[in-house]
């Protein structure tokens, strides 16, 4: 995450004119700051030292508040955390998980209740806060960054066949027949992993195919059933793929799929906005696109809730937490956040935030001015037994294999649902 001494500079004065309107103490957290006191920052992003560490630096210069980054391996977060928690050996801030992992640590009383942080409201939809807010309406950490799923594709192999970047599911398939016809692997994904065919690509295309943020409301509440034709259409989509994947694509994994995609052995490769800085060496010109939507069906987009930020209820340090957190509300602080931030992980704040990487921007512009949604299975369906993500993967696996029919799939995704899951 190296960066240019002009950009810190530039970090360094955007620094000093925003921090001052971050409400709520933060001057009294300036003089505290600057008189020794240090906070600690858990995180399961282990990867991004660096820039926290570049970030936090630029912080304390401008507001002598220094807060030190301590991130724990991602398998081992939660436990950990947990213990840390338990023991009162907790960081002042730390990332917390979305939904119900987050919930429960709030509701043992770990996390600080952050619904009065100045711009929260303000600043963040209600679809981008939802995440990290409990059923009655209290927060438990800002919304801190968000990644996208979308479509990987090699623009040259698109130019040299005559084939645009698709608007319609149709026209999509259309693509991807033209491209297997002239002796061309479509699509770089695989089934070895499971996971990432699932995650990466089903719940990349459901939010066209369901409806959105709504339409995933009207499945959980029971206004809709979880088989109904919606959801069948999208098992049935996800089974159409399959004669488009590689040769031997059932043991494919998700490595393999990344490195057919890089090495232009395949046209498109379905992938979160994490992978992209997997391809900035790519000899080929790449560039993403959303999953379109079927004809007549509004667009809507995967924009997944993947971290926010709390203060532990039990801080020493809270003036100076809660500072650091309004910082984070406002359009100045997540700018300068993002700069910091991996290429494709994404503010979640509603303003025009600038990208200066080139494909992390084309990224970033796709969500524009559509419907947006996490992954469907999240917010909801992830707690039971079976959970709704082992039973859409299972799902997706066995139609795309041709064991199960997409009928059957949906069927067999509601009728684990209604084992445990009650619509509410």
């Amino acid at each position: 995450m190296g960066k240019k001494l002009t950009v810190l500079t530039a970090l360094a004065l955007c620094l000093t004119m925003a921090l001052p309107l971050a409400a709520g103490g933060s001057k009294d957290a300036a003089k505290k700051g600057s008189s020794g006191t240090v906070l600690t920052m858990g995180s399961w992003r282990a990867d991004d030292v660096a820039g926290w560490t570049a970030l936090l630096a630029e912080y304390k210069k401008a507001t002598g508040v220094e807060i030190q980054f301590k991130p724990t391996n991602p398998p081992d977060y939660n436990a950990t955390l947990r213990l840390q928690l338990e023991s009162g050996t907790g960081p002042d801030l730390m990332f917390a998980r979305s939904y119900d992992t987050g919930i429960d640590l709030f509701k043992n009383g770990y996390f600080a209740d952050v619904s009065a942080i100045k711009g929260l409201k303000e600043n963040f939809s209600e679809g981008n806060r939802a995440p990290w807010t409990t059923a009655d309406g209290k927060a438990f950490a800002i919304p801190l960054f968000a990644v996208i799923q979308s479509v990987y594709y090699n623009k040259d192999i698109f130019a040299a066949n005559g084939i645009s970047v698709p608007k319609t599911w149709e026209e999509f398939l259309a693509a991807c027949d033209k491209l297997k016809k002239a002796g061309i692997t479509p699509i770089a994904n695989g089934l070895a992993d499971e996971w990432d065919i699932n995650e990466c690509f089903m719940m990349g295309i459901l939010p066209n195919f369901v409806g959105g943020y709504k339409g995933r409301l009207e499945y959980e509440t029971g206004k809709r059933a979880f088989n109904d034709a919606n959801m069948v259409k999208a098992f049935q989509a996800m089974a159409d793929l399959a004669k488009y994947c590689p040769d031997g694509y059932e043991a494919i994994g998700y490595n393999d799929s990344n490195a057919l995609f890089a090495t232009g052995k395949a046209a498109m490769y379905a992938d979160g906005s994490w992978s992209l800085d997997t391809f900035k060496d790519m000899g080929a010109n790449w560039g993403n696109f959303a999953f379109p939507a079927p004809a007549g069906a509004k667009a809507a987009i995967c924009f997944h809730a993947d971290a926010g930020l709390t203060m532990n209820a039990a801080t020493k340090h809270p003036a100076e937490a809660k500072a650091f957190l309004e910082w984070l509300c406002t359009p100045e602080g997540a700018t300068v956040a993002a700069r910091y931030l991996p290429n494709g992980f994404y503010p979640m704040i509603s303003a025009n935030i600038k990208i200066e990487d080139a494909h992390s921007a084309e990224l970033y512009g796709l969500i524009q001015g559509k419907d947006q949604d996490v992954r469907f299975c999240w917010p909801k369906l992830m707690s039971g037994d079976p959970s709704g993500y082992v039973l859409m993967n299972q799902g997706v696996i066995k139609a795309m294999k041709g064991q199960i029919t997409a009928k059957q799939a949906a069927d067999d995704f509601a009728a684990g649902l209604a084992k445990w899951y009650k619509p509410n």
